[in-house]
């Protein structure tokens, strides 16, 4: 274990930075490799080490990642924190544009679920004999 820089910090391996963001080992080192995780530090065997900052740093990508920011996104991402608060408001219009897409999914999604309570209600009906089975593919002769 890579020795801490001062009494609170505490540095993590790869292996352990997975293991807390529950981000794989591969796409760890992509982000790192693609600059996403800056300020990264290395112990002496030029191992990358992470501390309790670049743990929640890297769960927040995660996140971002699953809100639909690709890589080049994210880099701007990156970049416009690291300007700082001046870059506040871009940031928000990114996250924005993300939510709003996230929310027209989870409208998608929900029709979809909506649709398959309404086939299983109608199937449900159909096999307690409640309802004719009719079916949009078959024709009865």
């Amino acid at each position: 274990m890579p020795a801490a820089t001062n009494d609170h910090d505490h540095l993590f391996t790869m292996k352990q930075a997975c293991e807390r963001t529950g981000m794989n080992y591969e796409a760890l080192k992509f982000y790192c490799n693609e600059g996403l995780v800056p300020g990264m530090q290395r112990d002496e065997h030029n191992h990358r080490v992470f501390a309790e900052h670049d743990i929640a740093w890297i769960t927040g990508l995660g996140c971002l990642r699953r809100c639909g920011l690709g890589i080049a996104e994210m880099k701007r991402y990156v970049e416009l924190c690291v300007i700082g608060e001046s870059s506040i408001p871009e940031r928000k219009r990114m996250l924005d544009e993300k939510r709003d897409a996230l929310l027209a999914k989870l409208q998608e999604v929900n029709e979809s679920i909506a649709y398959i309570d309404n086939k299983q209600r109608l199937y449900d009906d159909v096999l307690a004999g409640r309802t004719p089975y009719r079916s949009n593919l078959l024709t009865t002769s």
